[in-house]
């Protein structure tokens, strides 16, 4: 079992049934009123609830008959919703559901069903906000990889592949910022001590250069198209650096040369013309050609793109996909690669936009750097002791012979490996008491949730002087927070653990299956989901548009994918789509390939992905020992859906199943990698299906109006996502009050994602902290 699922089940009482995803399947909202007094709460109770228990339920729930393990004796009195709370939430879920009664079951009329649902949900929200207010509590919290790459790059301008540097974190509650699973072990923390000396190293650039060589990796070499190729790369130090591209291949029967142009970060830095290699050798034995083609650049230590294509030549042809890049019949950019550093041939200005002053004018300079960099990386104003300490390390470095860049370097790496860096720690409020946090921690939560990352100079400033938790400055700076690229960190992050994209890279579809599969067709996937999601939150679109938005994100590659003409060049546009194939992010590739297996799809993968992902109502672990589908005749005697009917035959197997299946099947039209089907092998695809409250679908289109029917439990599913990801905790049952209250907010806001992320920040956990027991 995973760490995720191991803790999901431990804290399983603390869930929000009343906004799991079983409420989306009858469409019941949540009715919050006024409270009533005791006597007319009994009353209610003997209207509304005892009738349903004793005629309909008890005969199947009693202390003889105990099916599913529930006796409805205990629930008989109105006292039961607080001393049998769990019980009452479990009960209220399968009833919106519409899995109790079960299905050939006499049933109640509905409008008695709804009005006991409506008279618990109210007396359990009643029972809830009885009780004092509590925001939970976080650990000191590490920072996780992605988010010590980002700070170091906002604070030293110095950019690391985080990924390269440091193993996977840990994962509770799908999210790896939990702040009780990121741990520090030995191991780690040798990666912090070295990595540190490094950045230090690349940020000041006191250092000699090491020797030169090429060092770039040819499997970062991203292909564009037939014509285009890309490399994103690291440079560590400002200096000179050779750029050789590799152009392989020949055109029979052609003699014009094509053109080759070479860019840095958009820049052209050379072009020149490649002969399409007609020679007698080609034309006897067939043999490739290559040309080889450097120049000679100065760049700055930071993150580059570099590009080589083929341009201004209309012989230049696509390759089709099934043939690849076929050396034997056209000429392409094979690879870059980069080599240096190189000492520069012209002096070059030195541009820190970190560095206040010249390390090398004397030691109030250092004092300055140091003061300076210690605020803004320990995201509060440093002490003089602490700067002072850190001074010492510099002064010790100076009188051992190194030169000033050199010293002001041991006292950046000192800081990086500090506590006060690497882990987000908050003051600890009296025992027994909750406090609101300091405007300084506010700052630091909130940057991180949007950004993952440092707080900027504006949030800092306004923190310092006590303005930032002011609501309407708050607002203001969230607002402008998610408008900076910055915060791509949240549909990176986010997003990419919530819709789990994250794991395409794992993703290995068969190849004799699925040969258009590729890196670049993976990347294009990722690429349409992230820039959709961030399309949602900076746009403050409603987060309907997550069901099914009338538009999408596609370069040529992906577009083919889905069979939508008219987009071509590998450069990503918004695309209006006109069919109920593609709407929103469950009918993606990206999603779907995630949710599929490497040789076939799988309807009950697919519809735990939606029940964990998209309705929140994750199902129990698998009974052990159940076998596999066999995959032996798929799509030829009998699909995968006819296969499934052994699961659903099985009673212990059927109780979840007939909530997954469903789910799956109206995703059927969709192969393992997204592409739209209407046939498995030679049998025809059958997305029809019947949820257990009795309600038939028949395809994607129909899931989607499901889902809109019910945007409030959607809502519901989505903001505990959030809310876990924002507070770097697991939600508890005493957070049951906070989420209904986002959940009706950002409705009563037209569902807008921004009035979500909004609600969050300036709610009680967000912005309050209790003291450990």
């Amino acid at each position: 079992m995973r760490r995720d699922d191991e803790m999901r089940t431990a804290r399983q009482t603390g869930r929000l049934f009343v906004l799991s995803a079983p409420l989306l399947l009858l469409g019941a909202g949540i009715l919050i009123a006024q409270t009533p007094a005791p006597s007319t709460r009994a009353a209610g109770f003997d209207v509304d609830v005892r009738p349903v228990l004793t005629e309909t339920c008890q005969a199947c729930h009693n202390s003889k008959v105990t099916s599913g393990g529930l006796d409805i004796g205990p629930l008989l009195d109105p006292g039961s919703l607080a001393s049998h709370r769990t019980t009452w939430e479990r009960i209220v879920a399968r009833l919106h559901a519409g899995e109790m009664p079960p299905k050939g079951a006499a049933r109640p009329p509905a409008e008695k069903l709804t009005s006991l649902m409506t008279y618990v949900e109210r007396e359990l929200d009643r029972i809830d906000r009885a009780q004092p207010a509590n925001p939970g509590r976080v650990t000191a919290r590490r920072l996780n990889r992605q988010e010590y790459g980002n700070t170091v790059r906002d604070l030293l301008g110095v950019e690391i592949r985080a990924e390269d540097e440091f193993p996977p974190d840990d994962s509770g509650y799908g999210f790896d910022n939990i702040a009780d699973v990121l741990t520090v072990s030995p191991a780690l923390m040798q990666k912090y001590l070295s990595l540190a000396e490094r950045i230090a190293s690349r940020a000041v650039g006191g250092d000699p250069l090491p020797p030169a060589g090429f060092f770039s990796r040819r499997d970062r070499v991203r292909r564009l198209d037939a014509s285009a190729i890309e490399l994103q790369e690291i440079i560590e130090r400002d200096a000179e650096y050779v750029v050789r591209v590799t152009v392989a291949g020949y055109r029979p029967n052609q003699d014009a040369p094509v053109t080759l142009a070479i860019s840095v970060d958009g820049k052209p830095v050379k072009t020149a013309s490649i002969p399409v290699g007609i020679s007698a050798v080609n034309r006897q034995g067939g043999a490739t050609q290559r040309t080889i083609e450097e120049v000679r650049v100065f760049l700055a230590g930071n993150a580059h793109v570099f590009r080589a294509e083929l341009v201004g030549d209309g012989g230049v042809t696509a390759i089709p996909e099934n043939v690849r890049l076929n050396a034997s019949r056209n000429i392409f950019p094979e690879t870059i690669e980069i080599a240096g550093p190189y000492a520069p041939s012209t002096p070059q200005p030195a541009t820190k936009a970190w560095l206040p002053c010249a390390p090398s004018s004397g030691a109030s300079c250092i004092t300055r750097t140091l003061n300076a960099l210690a605020r803004r990386s320990y995201r509060r104003p440093p002490s003089k002791e602490e700067v002072s300490e850190l001074a010492v390390i510099v002064n010790k470095a100076k009188a051992a012979g190194y030169s000033p860049e050199q010293s002001l370097q041991f006292g950046i790496a000192a800081m990086l490996v500090s506590p006060n860096f690497l882990f987000r720690i908050e003051r600890e409020p009296k025992p027994g008491t909750t406090t609101r946090i300091s405007d300084l921690e506010l700052a630091t939560r909130v940057s991180y949730f949007l950004w993952s990352s440092m707080p900027d100079e504006e949030l800092l400033r306004l923190a310092e002087s006590r303005k930032l938790g002011e609501p309407r400055v708050l607002r203001a700076q969230v607002v402008r927070m998610i408008a900076d690229p910055k915060s791509q960190a949240l549909a990176d992050n986010f997003a990419g653990q919530w819709l789990e994209t994250r794991s395409l890279d794992a993703m290995k579809p068969d190849a004799a299956k699925f040969p258009t599969w590729g890196p670049e067709l993976r990347d294009a996937m990722r690429t349409e989901t992230r820039m959709f999601f961030e399309a949602v939150l900076r746009e403050n679109r409603p987060i309907s548009d997550f069901i099914d938005a009338k538009y999408t994100f596609l370069n040529e590659r992906l577009a083919k994918h889905y069979g939508i003409e008219g987009v071509t060049g590998p450069a990503f546009r918004r695309v209006e789509l006109t069919t109920t194939q593609r709407s929103g992010v469950f009918t993606q590739a990206s999603v779907l390939t995630v949710s599929s297996y490497p040789t076939r799809t799988s309807p009950v993968l697919r519809g735990k992905y939606l029940l964990e992902n998209a309705l929140n109502a994750p199902p129990p672990a698998p009974p052990a020992a159940v076998p596999a589908l066999s995959e032996e005749g798929v799509g030829v005697a009998r699909t995968i859906r006819q296969q499934l009917e052994q699961h659903r035959a099985d009673p212990v197997c059927a109780s979840c199943h007939t909530r997954m299946d469903p789910l799956g099947f109206s995703l059927e039209n969709y192969d393992a990698i997204g592409r739209w089907r209407t046939e498995e092998g030679k049998l025809p695809i059958d997305p029809t299906g019947e949820f257990p409250n009795g309600r038939r679908f028949s395809g994607p289109a129909d899931l989607k109006t499901l889902l809109r029917d019910n945007m409030r439990e959607f809502t519901g599913g989505l903001t505990e996502k959030l809310l876990t990801y924002s507070l770097g905790r697991g939600v508890e049952a005493y957070d049951r009050v906070t989420l209904r209250d986002l959940a009706r907010q950002t409705a009563d806001q037209e569902y807008r994602l921004q009035a979500l992320i909004t609600g969050i920040v300036q709610s009680v956990p967000f912005q309050q902290r209790r003291a450990a027991r």
